[in-house]
């Protein structure tokens, strides 16, 4: 057989079956991302309730770990009017959740310098248990919501005097609707 012929053949097999696989439809479920565990805190985490037991999706590999634990704060639920305009925000990490996931821990890579965080519940509404803000010195500061649902809306998460720079933001969180997006917006 000559070298022509071979190619051409091979070429055309090829095709069909590029073909044949893009013609399939392919149906996922969606299911929850990794195995149901307790959450898992460090020495001094300020929380004494029992958290629930979570998802924990695999997210950025964290440059800092959290050192040493500020009191927690209790969430206050101050609802913000709208979000900071566009050019205030130096930083925007999102997670889409659905309800039949459960409680899920997630974090957000953050790596940016700002003044206050902001957290948007988008899309349905949301149970919180904590976030935990870990700054470049291994400071983390904790806000408990105490298992509060959040509705639609902007909510201011914390605040920092002069500015100060955050490694992470680690959320546990459940959807109450079918599906939601929590989303942390870091402004300056």
């Amino acid at each position: 057989m000559n070298k022509k012929l071979l190619v051409a053949l091979l070429l055309t097999a090829f095709v069909a079956v590029e073909t044949e696989a893009a013609r399939r439809v392919v149906t996922r479920t969606r299911t929850p991302r990794g195995v149901r565990t307790r959450v898992v805190v460090r020495p001094g985490f300020p929380i004494r309730r029992t958290l629930p037991n979570v998802v924990i999706r695999t997210g950025p590999v964290v440059r800092v770990a959290p050192a040493v634990y500020l009191g927690a704060v209790a969430f206050t639920a101050v609802t913000l009017a709208a979000l900071p305009p566009a050019d205030a925000r130096v930083w925007t990490g999102a997670e889409e959740l659905q309800r039949e996931d459960g409680w899920t821990d997630f974090t957000l890579d953050t790596d940016r310098r700002g003044d206050r965080l902001v957290l948007e519940v988008e899309k349905g509404a949301a149970q919180v248990s904590f976030a935990e803000v870990v700054f470049e010195n291994g400071e983390a500061q904790v806000v408990d919501f105490n298992d509060k649902v959040l509705s639609r809306g902007y909510y201011g998460l914390l605040n920092f005097k002069n500015g100060r720079k955050i490694d992470h933001v680690r959320v546990v969180a459940q959807a109450s609707s079918r599906e939601t997006e929590i989303k942390v917006h870091l402004v300056s």
